[in-house]
């Protein structure tokens, strides 16, 4: 007789997918244990408020600290090195952090990464120069090793039927942190300015005027890590050995389909793209935010109702061929929204137009949910998940890093040179897409 499967220890050999999948396919669904999994959901909502807090307010925090010296077309170039000086820092050590969740256990890597994103905004609210500012954005990146942590804490509380369940409400909680970090940054940027009969008098908020907008998601995460330390269970239980070698695409290892992936896991990436209303010129900071934060809550929804219905019809590989098919009109709409600004000024159609651009990028970023179904299979067993995840985000975050960075940088170069009226930025940007497209469509040809 076999042993029972629910007995066996697990250690490096042990399948993070496994193959009676008939057998699997009967069992009831195991309920979700919602006192530990409701407090990674609100962890989850750390990173993204944290990352699009100073999205509304970048702008003009590099006019003020004067790095520009009055040349607009470098604005965007400072904004988008912030941004990705984060994910830079993030790729530099997130697969450490991860790894050493493996032998330490998932609960002290998630206080340190809460203890870093709280330190750090606030350093940041305090910095009055450029230098500090990319000190405390470093900082951010540098000890947050959460992203990853979180995932793999959430295999290791779920199993093969209810692990699509959890994975479709992550979105929720990760497009709550992306619509309330615009929010925060849009509506309390400058408070004295803004709102001068409750903060007119405070000195303070006059000499830091982002302190505010900074203060409240450091104080999110500090109040996070009161409850993580006092409630949160270790989920980790083995630690095993791996060498980085397993999880490279070359190291051949069988992966066995499981049910668990055919209502697969819904992306949580969000916001790590140039946002569309950044094209056009001459919005305030609390308007960016608010058309920044309905970008998170159409995305969230989105993912949520559509995605798992979308790949049961289309499957994986062509709901991704879609995804990235929307992403060609929602980039040249770019171009057009500034034309027709610069023209008739931000009139109705404008803002229908922009409306048809945030619908275009929340069914752009499905392509993020295809792609976290073949990291799911991907760990060679339990005992790994914490490098697999970590080695994946490594990749994330060094793409999150490069693409602010380049777009941004691109957009200031066709400004400033005037190449292709100022939209040499977008013909690269369909260029790429076409790239992917065209790998796309040679993956799914070879398939059949």
């Amino acid at each position: 007789m076999s042993p029972d499967p629910t007995s066996q220890q697990l250690d490096e050999e042990t399948p993070l997918l496994r193959s009676e999948g008939n057998a699997l396919a009967k069992k009831p669904q195991t309920p979700l244990p919602w006192r530990q999994f409701s407090m990674v959901l609100v962890l989850q909502i750390a990173e993204p408020m944290t990352s699009q807090v100073i999205s509304p307010f970048a702008p003009q925090l590099i006019r003020d600290i004067g790095i520009t010296h009055g040349d607009e077309a470098l604005v965007s170039f400072y904004v988008g090195l912030l941004h990705s000086l984060f994910f830079a820092t993030e790729a530099l050590t997130i697969f450490h952090w991860s790894r050493l969740s493996d032998y330490i256990g998932r609960k002290p890597v998630l206080l340190i990464g809460l203890f870093g994103l709280s330190l750090s905004m606030f350093c940041f609210g305090l910095s009055k120069t450029f230098w500090t500012l990319v000190i405390s954005r470093c900082l951010n990146g540098a000890l947050n090793g959460n992203i990853g942590v979180m995932k793999s804490m959430v295999a290791e509380m779920t199993d093969s039927t209810n692990m699509a369940r959890a994975w479709a409400l992550l979105p929720l909680a990760w497009s709550s942190g992306a619509t309330l970090g615009p929010l925060i940054g849009g509506g309390l940027a400058r408070p004295a300015d803004r709102f001068p009969n409750i903060f007119g008098s405070s000195e303070f908020l006059k000499k830091y005027p982002y302190f505010l907008p900074c203060a409240v998601p450091a104080t999110v995460s500090a109040l996070s890590w009161i409850v993580v330390f006092l409630y949160l269970k270790e989920s980790q239980t083995s630690t095993p050995p791996i060498n980085i070698s397993q999880l490279l695409p070359w190291k051949r290892r069988a992966i066995v389909p499981s049910p668990a992936l055919e209502t697969p896991p819904v992306s949580s990436s969000i916001g790590d793209k140039p946002v569309p209303i950044r094209a056009l010129f001459g919005l305030d900071t609390p308007a960016i935010g608010t058309i920044l934060a309905v970008q998170g809550t159409a995305n969230g929804i989105m993912q949520i109702l559509a995605f798992a219905k979308l790949h049961d019809i289309m499957g994986a590989k062509k709901l991704w061929l879609f995804a990235m098919t929307c992403a060609l009109p929602m980039v040249a709409l770019f171009p057009v929204l500034n034309t027709l600004a610069r023209f008739s000024g931000v009139v109705q159609s404008i803002w229908y137009l922009v409306a048809l651009q945030l619908a275009l990028t929340s069914c752009t970023n499905f392509a993020y949910g295809v792609s976290f179904i073949y990291i799911a299979a991907a760990s060679p067993n339990r005992a790994s998940v914490g490098a697999t995840n970590g080695f994946a985000q490594v990749i994330v975050s060094v793409l999150r890093a490069v693409g602010p960075a380049a777009a941004n940088s691109a957009f200031s170069i066709s400004i400033e040179r005037q190449y292709l009226g100022g939209n040499l930025v977008y013909c690269v940007m369909e260029q790429m897409e076409c790239f992917a497209l065209l790998f796309g469509f040679l993956a799914l040809a070879a398939s059949q």
